[in-house]
C-alpha cells in the first residue's frame, strides 16, 4: 500500500495550518514553505474544505485555517478523505453485492485474514495519531536541531 501524494500533501497542509494557530494562511505561503506546487495545493484545500476540515477566511488578511482543534483530526481521518480507503486490498471494500468487493472467494480465501489483519493495524496507527501529535513531533525536531547548531 502506498500513500499518494494527494495523500500526504494534505497531511502537510494540515499541519502547516496547525503550526500557525489563530492565523489565515493563504495557500501561496503553505506551498513556498511545504516546496509544494500552489496549484496541487488549491486542488487538495478544496477537499479539505468541502469536508469540513478547514475554513476559509475571506479578504486580505484571509486564508484558510483548521475549523477544528489539531486534537481533532487523526491522520486516518485526512488519509481516508484523500486517499479513500486505505485497505490493502479490494475484498475489504464495502462494494459489491455482498458488501465484499465484489470478491466471490473472501469466505474462503486463505489470505483474507492476513489482509484483515493488515487494515487494523494500519488503521491501528493512523488513527491514534493526532495533528496535534504531529505539531509535538515537529517542535521536538526543531529544538533537537536547535541544539545540533548550539554545539
Amino acid at each position: 500500500m502506498k500513500i499518494s501524494t494527494k495523500g500526504r500533501y494534505a497531511l502537510r497542509m494540515m499541519l502547516d495550518f496547525a503550526l500557525h494557530p489563530g492565523e489565515c494562511t493563504k495557500i501561496k505561503d503553505v506551498a513556498a514553505r511545504q516546496q509544494i506546487s500552489e496549484k496541487y495545493l488549491e486542488q487538495i484545500i478544496a477537499v479539505l474544505n468541502k469536508a469540513g476540515f478547514v475554513q476559509s477566511v475571506r479578504g486580505a488578511q484571509g486564508g484558510y485555517c483548521l475549523a477544528d482543534s489539531p486534537e481533532n483530526y487523526t491522520v486516518g481521518q485526512i488519509l481516508r478523505l484523500t486517499e479513500g480507503t486505505l485497505n490493502p486490498a479490494p475484498c475489504l471494500d464495502d462494494c459489491g453485492e455482498e458488501g465484499n468487493g465484489g470478491c466471490t472467494r473472501q469466505s474462503f480465501c486463505e489470505a483474507a485474514g492476513v489482509w484483515k489483519q493488515l487494515a487494523e493495524a494500519v488503521s491501528g496507527v493512523v488513527d491514534h495519531v493526532t495533528i496535534a501529535d504531529l505539531v509535538r513531533k515537529h517542535h521536538e525536531n526543531a529544538s533537537k536541531m536547535d541544539e545540533g547548531e548550539k554545539e
